[in-house]
């Protein structure tokens, strides 16, 4: 009888239980996918983009090439979050912020701090931690209504996707936002942030032009201050220092009459301080793998190889160079004189906000080593 009694109580007490009251039908929210920030007049101004996921779902009656609205909300305020929140009031629908991918930076944001920012994104609990994070001084609405090609979504493009064009040009490394904070983070630490711009120039859609996104620089910060902007040329010797590297095309000699193109990858190098007398100096090697994409110019292999090594070179000591005239640690030397010899650098950051001159790099050593010639044995013509 007791045992009835508690059952019968236990039932009545499942009739009170709320349910799912607070759920949310997925299909009825608003995804953001990525948010650009500025600041100009004291005042924080954000943009949101949202995309409608069964426009982009990949389902059996897709049709590739429909083009995928859009849409951006905007929000203004004193600070990051209440720019963001003020969207809220006009949105319709439940904000998801938990399939963000990318956020861009105005350049004035940049130059303004970034603290806000920072604190914003790894202390709201949708955010995930594998955000890209950009800068631009193209206006950032332009920026996230850019659709790539075949009309694909942005989650298609280079601003939340730019992982597809690296494996074929690496260049400048596309970076999350955790891995700028940890380097800002530390003593010696020097953050480069790829910069996005409006190629307007470079494809059709017909024989109308069609604007795509591009890479074209980077932005530099040492120890949380802002330092500047190199564009992708100046940077060209910073690549072969990258170990994500996986291929990148040169031409040799880098002239007007190059005689041959290779491709060159798989990067090795070692960036070794020394101490001698009180001064400090750095030695670069760097070892690369090639393969020959074309061939103008009948040349034997160990010359080829030889031309490789030699623009490599040259590549890293202009970029060093224009790094120093910027203030900016484009090779990252700052940090590896910090590990090895931490007083020197105390030493040399106590007497200078910036450590590092021209003279410091004293040797770089590269090796370019040839693995095939392509699908032909000999030259092409």
């Amino acid at each position: 009888m007791k045992r009835l009694v508690l059952f019968m109580v236990c039932c009545a007490l499942t009739l009170l239980l709320p349910g799912c009251w607070n759920s949310k039908d997925i299909q009825n929210m608003a995804y953001v996918t990525a948010i650009g920030l500025d600041y100009e007049d004291g005042k924080y101004k954000s943009y949101i983009q949202v995309l409608n996921f069964s426009n982009i779902a990949q389902t059996q009656n897709a049709q590739v090439g429909k083009a995928v609205p859009i849409w951006i909300g905007t929000g203004e305020g004193k600070t990051v979050t209440e720019s963001l929140s003020t969207i809220y009031s006009t949105a319709q629908r439940r904000v998801f912020w938990g399939h963000m991918k990318a956020v861009v930076c105005s350049e004035r944001l940049l130059k303004h701090g970034m603290g806000q920012v920072f604190d914003m994104l790894n202390r709201y609990r949708e955010i995930r931690y594998n955000v890209l994070l950009y800068g631009t001084r193209d206006p950032i609405q332009n920026i996230l209504t850019e659709k790539s090609i075949l009309n694909f979504s942005p989650l298609e493009s280079v601003l939340e996707s730019p992982q597809q064009i690296y494996t074929q040009r690496s260049f400048i490394l596309p970076i999350y936002e955790f891995k700028i904070l940890s380097m800002l983070n530390e003593p010696s630490g020097t953050a480069i942030l790829p910069s996005l711009t409006i190629d307007r120039n470079d494809w059709y859609e017909d024989k109308k032009d069609h604007p795509m996104l591009r890479v074209n620089g980077a932005y530099f910060f040492d120890n949380k201050d802002f330092r500047g902007w190199l564009s992708e040329d100046d940077l060209k010797g910073t690549r072969w220092i990258q170990l994500q590297l996986e291929e990148s095309p040169i031409n040799i000699p880098d002239s007007k009459n190059p005689v041959a193109g290779l491709i060159l990858m798989k990067p090795h190098f070692v960036v070794e301080p020394k101490l001698e007398q009180g001064k400090v100096h750095f030695n670069i090697r760097i070892g690369l793998k090639s393969y020959v994409n074309l061939l103008i110019k009948e040349l034997p292999e160990s010359t080829l190889e030889n031309m490789a090594s030699e623009l490599v070179k040259n590549e890293v000591i202009d970029s060093f160079k224009k790094g120093i005239a910027l203030k900016c640690d484009v090779l990252m030397l700052e940090d590896k004189l910090y590990r090895k010899y931490p007083d020197k650098w105390r030493e040399l950051s106590k007497q200078s906000d910036f450590i590092l001159t021209e003279d410091m790099l004293k040797n770089v050593d590269v090796t370019v080593t040839m693995v095939n010639s392509g699908k032909y044995k000999q030259r092409v013509h």
